[in-house]
């Protein structure tokens, strides 16, 4: 069965330089720091009930500028200028130092502000890295893509379509090659807070090996291993929950 979705959230829109964002809040705050989740390839109602499981904190998921519920920016961006509308968002937003995450190829932007704006980041979580050295083209990011997509994971595809359709071919493609032109283990390294890399058992799309390297690139990293594909979130939205949360209090008790 498909995850139940969340019945409410807020919603805090915010003007950046490449474009109107949304972010939608889920939880109320509390002592522990805020976690804020960068959307996967167009991709952003897939992640509202893993949102939604973080109930220990407040929890936000931020739509990148022309894609699900933001407004358009005045040109195509590439990951560092997704980046830098997310950074705006949060200066916008006004938050403590948060658990700055990305999914999937939310992961290269999510990366990008932590590596850029340490005053706004505590920790960093990177679950279902992209986009991994043996997938970096577009037909073996495609290959990858469908070998994954046979996990079953009933739902996810009619969560996905109206998003897809809203990015339209065109935009998708662009995505794709902005993606495959990032190389995440480039910017992993001018991380300066601790880092959590989580990755699914059957993920086809990341390797093991991979998801290793990239915790190895930095003082402080840690690699968790989760049941399930590289949408792992959508087949068990709470299983990241306790990570993120031992995460938040070592960050936490570190800025204490």
């Amino acid at each position: 069965m498909p995850p139940s979705l969340p019945d409410e959230y807020v919603v805090r829109f915010a003007d950046t330089r490449h474009g109107r964002v949304r972010g939608r809040v889920f939880g109320s705050s509390s002592a522990a720091p805020p976690v804020v989740t960068v959307m996967g390839m167009a991709v952003s109602n897939y992640l509202t009930p893993a949102q939604a499981a973080l109930d220990w904190t407040q929890a936000y998921l931020v739509d990148l500028p022309g894609l699900a519920g933001s407004g358009d920016p005045p040109h195509r961006l590439d990951v560092p200028r997704f980046a830098e509308a997310v950074c705006d968002w949060l200066d916008a937003v006004d938050l403590p130092p948060v658990i700055m995450a990305g999914h999937s190829s939310g992961t290269q932007v999510a990366a990008h502000v932590a590596a850029a704006r340490p005053d706004l980041v505590a920790a960093t979580v990177l679950a279902s890295p992209t986009v991994d050295p043996k997938a970096r083209s577009v037909p073996r990011a495609l290959y990858y893509w469908r070998r994954d997509s046979a996990y079953p994971m009933p739902g996810l595809g009619e969560s996905h379509r109206p998003e897809w359709r809203r990015a339209g071919v065109r935009q998708l493609v662009h995505l794709l090659r902005a993606h495959l032109r990032d190389h995440l283990e480039d910017t992993v390294p001018r991380i300066r807070v601790p880092l959590l890399v989580l990755r699914g058992r059957e993920d086809a799309m990341c390797t093991e090996r991979w998801a290793r390297q990239l915790t190895d690139l930095v003082e402080d990293g840690r690699l968790v291993t989760v049941p399930g594909p590289h949408t792992f979130l959508w087949r068990d939205p709470a299983v990241w929950s306790e990570p993120l949360r031992e995460l938040a209090a070592a960050a936490r008790k570190a800025a204490s």
